[in-house]
């Protein structure tokens, strides 16, 4: 076991005895600290990503998109669209389902400009989820991705963060330096799966409270963590090929089934018109939006702090899981086929989701307005009771949720292993159920001390030390890939000579 192990769990264990044995002082602490980064770094967190979407737009245009993710005679392990599914299937986890109806309505019902519950509303509503779910995201975890796969595929380093770094720090990555790189990238990614995780406790609980009368409380939730840890701890003992796959394809099927059954129930019309337009009310308003951070409006600057802030850091504590899986399964693709699959596809997608979800929320709560007074976590099954086959549909969520949370969990224990066991393909099963265990920990301190709030707080905070490691990345994947298209003479136009060399 390397040193990053011991580190890392040293650093859950204090996390969770703090959190356990004074969580009124550890959730108002988290909170402060929350605070004061978004009041005093929400410039930045909207900065940084926004410079991630710039870069990974200029690799595409650029000539270095030319370059390979592996060897010149690599080509793609799987097909377009299996590697679209796995893409998507990364980004997709609970937090679609928690968030797919609850966030669209949230904004209507109490949106960052506009008057509350008009079509102003309705329209920013889903524009700022879209803004939400779409683009910078999908940049954050391709900027993570992308190092990952060139300098292990391309460069022939092992499977580390700290690795990317190399042609910024040279051989420091392999020391000290580089271990509490290492380190950080395992407590962010733990903290990121962890707030998933507790999303999914509560949502869980909140369904089986709303649908069978199951008490909405902590120790219930402890419960629901218990039983689900056992069953995705019993999946990453199998392996990757076994458990992840049969689970992944799983999620697939019960969220097409879940999404189109909505669809065809739902509005339909107003989904698909509202889709359309949503995704160029988003597209004309982008640049402002990615630069905005309202500080001559106190309302929509609390707002922003509450959404954006809180989206941009769980998106970047939850990029080295994300990141390292599609680096896994993205070898053989050109950056530029890369990056442009990374940004549009899953993007694309998730707008879909949120069109389907949204549109019926809020079309539902202009009839039913006591839905809009519902805790996030029972408000799709509120939703769900209103409509057609609500039971099922319930059922199904539930479901969906259940599959979501053991995959996320299983996935995380098998990242969290490679980059605890100097990026092994295959690390040992009770490093595995160490981690496991681990984040279920994390996920339910993060519950008893705050509930949903803390969950935010702890993905803001571990996210700001660990923007500086993927500012390094953007750095040294840059420079060091330059230095190959240059090294090859590469260009815009089509050139002989690369492919050649290619081949």
């Amino acid at each position: 076991m390397s040193k990053v192990f011991y580190i890392a769990l040293a650093l859950v264990v204090l996390t969770v005895l703090l959190g356990a044995t004074m969580p009124e002082q550890f959730g108002e602490v988290t909170g402060k600290i929350n605070a004061s980064i978004t009041d005093k770094f929400g410039w930045y967190y909207v900065m940084i990503s926004t410079f991630m979407v710039v870069f990974c737009i200029f690799l595409i245009l650029s000539p270095i998109g030319k370059l390979k993710l592996g060897k010149p005679e690599d080509e793609p392990e799987f097909s377009s669209l299996s590697w679209f599914a796995m893409l998507f299937s990364a980004g997709m986890g609970i937090g679609l389902v928690f968030w797919g109806a609850s966030e669209p309505l949230s904004h209507y019902l109490a949106p960052p400009t506009a008057k509350p519950e008009t079509n102003e509303a309705f329209r920013e509503a889903l524009r700022s989820t879209f803004f939400h779910w779409g683009f910078h995201a999908w940049a954050i975890y391709g900027v993570v991705a992308l190092g990952l796969a060139y300098f292990q595929f391309r460069k022939g380093e092992p499977g580390l963060i700290s690795r990317t770094l190399r042609p910024l720090l040279g051989n420091k990555v392999e020391g000290l330096l580089g271990t509490i790189i290492d380190v950080l990238a395992v407590f962010a990614t733990i903290v990121g799966v962890a707030v998933s995780l507790g999303m999914g406790a509560q949502q869980i609980n909140g369904g089986l409270h709303y649908l069978f009368g199951v008490p909405n409380t902590f120790w219930v939730k402890v419960i629901i963590v218990i039983i689900v840890t056992i069953l995705f701890l019993m999946s990453a003992w199998t392996g990757l090929s076994k458990g992840i796959q049969y689970l992944s394809n799983l999620n697939i099927v019960f969220a097409a089934l879940l999404l189109f059954a909505v669809l065809f129930v739902g509005p339909t019309i107003l989904i698909l018109n509202m889709f359309s337009t949503s995704i160029g009310n988003l597209l004309e308003n982008f640049i402002y939006m990615s630069f905005d951070v309202s500080p001559l409006n106190e309302t929509k600057k609390a707002w922003m702090s509450d959404w954006t802030i809180y989206y941009w850091g769980w998106w970047m504590s939850w990029s080295p899981f994300v990141g390292i899986f599609i680096a896994r399964v993205s070898k053989g693709r050109t950056i530029r086929e890369f990056l442009i699959g990374v940004l549009m596809v899953p993007a694309l997608l998730s707008f879909f989701w949120f069109s389907v979800f949204g549109t019926t929320a809020i079309e539902l709560v202009k009839k039913v307005p006591a839905i809009g007074k519902m805790t996030v976590e029972t408000q799709l099954f509120g939703i769900f009771h209103e409509m057609p086959m609500g039971i099922g549909l319930s059922i199904l969520a539930l479901l969906l949720i259940c599959t979501f949370f053991i995959t996320s969990a299983d996935s995380a224990t098998f990242v969290l292993g490679m980059q605890s066991t100097h990026g092994s393909l295959n690390p040992p099963n009770n490093i595995k159920v160490i981690w496991g265990i681990s984040q279920s920990l994390i996920a339910l301190v993060l519950i008893y001390a705050g509930g949903l709030g803390a969950l935010q707080s702890a993905a803001i905070i571990v996210a700001f030390p660990f923007s500086f490691v993927l500012l390094g990345m953007m750095y040294s994947l840059y420079k060091d890939a330059n230095r190959e298209r240059l090294h090859l003479g590469l260009t815009l136009k089509p050139d002989k000579r690369f492919r050649r060399k290619e081949k």
